[in-house]
């Protein structure tokens, strides 16, 4: 039952992160969802910053709490471990970024701290690749071939969000970039939903072998 809990966090995170953005871009006057991306919700002197922080936070806790669950729930031995541990690493830059190198507004002074959130965000998207990189092979076989694509949409949309880097910094519009940045964070949602459910599917389908895995690991 624990680990059921833990992996019902998988689904819980996604949802919560989704809700959260589309809450907090109605919430923002003048805010376009379509061009403008999701950081600028969580940039100094936004005025959605405070509400999208807390529930970063819950956001976070939840997704190292499905990382415990990916860890304790699979075989291969080191493949559920490794998995886990890229997820507790997205959590951790997930969270860390947004406190401390958070965006500058739209046309404001770059900050130190402000120019190093580009950086900070591709190694969290590092992360992020690798867990559905080794994710993929936790699974049925379907479930490689929709990480793999999923991989692909997300480096497509995020090359296609980053060209439009040097507008943003220079204050300018950024035509559709909302739009680009969010197909590549909602193909992320989805993928971990969907490995929580085949993860859950499995559990439930073959309890021996999940027993099995869990006892030989260690």
């Amino acid at each position: 039952m624990a680990r059921k809990v833990l992996l019902l966090c998988g689904i819980l995170s996604s949802l919560l992160y989704v809700a959260t953005d589309v809450l907090a871009s109605w919430q923002y006057a003048g805010y376009s969802y379509i061009d403008q991306n999701y950081s600028e919700l969580l940039a100094t002197g936004a005025p959605t910053r405070l509400f999208m922080l807390l529930v970063s936070i819950a956001y976070n806790l939840l997704v190292a709490a499905f990382a415990v669950g990916v860890w304790t729930s699979t075989s291969p031995k080191r493949t559920p471990r490794i998995t886990g541990v890229m997820m507790i690493g997205y959590a951790v830059l997930s969270m860390i970024t947004p406190l401390f190198f958070q965006m500058d507004m739209r046309g404001a002074e770059v900050t130190p701290r402000g120019s190093l959130h580009g950086l900070m965000t591709a190694v969290m998207s590092l992360f992020i690749l690798l867990s559905m990189g080794f994710g993929a092979f936790l699974v049925e076989r379907w479930f490689r071939f929709y990480s793999f694509a999923t991989i692909v949409i997300v480096l497509t949309f995020g090359v296609l969000t980053g060209l439009q880097a040097p507008q943003l910094e220079a204050g300018q519009s950024t035509p559709w970039m909302g739009l680009t940045e969010r197909i590549n964070i909602y193909a992320t949602m989805l993928w971990f939903a969907a490995l929580a459910i085949a993860l859950l599917r499995a559990q439930a389908e073959r309890p021996e072998d999940r027993l099995g895995a869990r006892s030989d690991s260690e």
